[in-house]
């Protein structure tokens, strides 16, 4: 006969991992995007949960005086996985900024779709550079890297016992803030400065040429112009891509540090 039994501190030993563990895939990029059903990222967690539990041994239980101990470890586990999740979410943003960038000198600003991996409104260009940064994710392999680093959280960061130190965060989310406008004007420079460039033009021949309606044509150059830069360089968007997980890999880090 076989003997399922075992100790009640296993059992929350493993519910503690997993609440890290779905509260990361809630969070992190390309596992939450909202296309994905939920059983499935559900079941992700469960599995991938299994396999930390088993990867961490020998076993520490955390030590719960009342219910409202076990409660607070609880809060605890999942702040702790949506804090390391959203230090790449947050990241992810960056792409739609420069594509709001771009479309504002484009003259698409008012256009705008749903993000299919948001599920919120964003420009043509930023769903564009979105959709692009998913594609390299998948092809690049950074999702790996994604639950890679969070199995070596349960090592630098013991089941229930993440210290946060809201010093270092607040300063990791300040850096990358700094970060985020320059990684974002780094990605749409081809096309800010074309289109800026083509202004000054424009502006030289409304004054050598003031018979000609230079608001009409312009809005056409510049529709065109923004396009053929765009097509020009597709061949970088690998480079921009490796900017933005760079500062994924830098913002996961920071925020690991921070609650160890």
């Amino acid at each position: 006969m076989i003997d399922f039994t075992f100790p009640i501190e296993e059992l929350e030993y493993f519910l503690l991992i997993m609440t890290r563990v779905t509260c990361f895939i809630f969070i992190a990029p390309f596992f939450s995007m909202q296309n994905t059903p939920a059983r499935v990222r559900i079941g992700l967690g469960f599995f991938v949960s299994i396999l930390l539990y088993y990867m961490t041994e020998p076993h520490v239980y955390p030590v719960f005086d009342t219910v409202w101990d076990m409660a607070v470890v609880i809060l605890k586990e999942a702040a702790a996985g949506l804090i390391i999740g959203l230090g790449a979410n947050l990241c992810t943003s960056i792409v739609l900024f420069s594509g709001h960038i771009v479309d504002m000198e484009m003259g698409f600003a008012m256009a705008s779709q749903m993000d299919p991996t948001t599920r919120q409104q964003a420009t043509l260009t930023g769903v564009y550079y979105q959709n692009m940064v998913m594609l390299l994710m998948m092809i690049t392999g950074m999702y790996q890297y994604f639950i890679s680093a969070l199995a070596e959280t349960f090592i630098l960061i013991p089941v229930g016992m993440p210290n946060f130190n809201f010093d270092s965060l607040l300063s990791s989310f300040v850096q990358f803030l700094g970060d985020y406008m320059i990684i974002g004007m780094r990605i749409c420079l081809p096309v800010f400065c074309t289109v800026m460039l083509l202004n000054a033009i424009l502006g030289i021949l409304a004054k050598v040429a003031p018979q000609m309606n230079m608001f009409a044509v312009g809005i056409q150059l510049k529709v065109f112009t923004g396009l053929s830069v765009l097509f020009v360089t597709v061949a970088l968007l690998p480079n921009a891509a490796n900017l933005v997980f760079t500062q994924m890999k830098r913002m996961i880090v920071a925020f690991v540090e921070g609650m160890m």
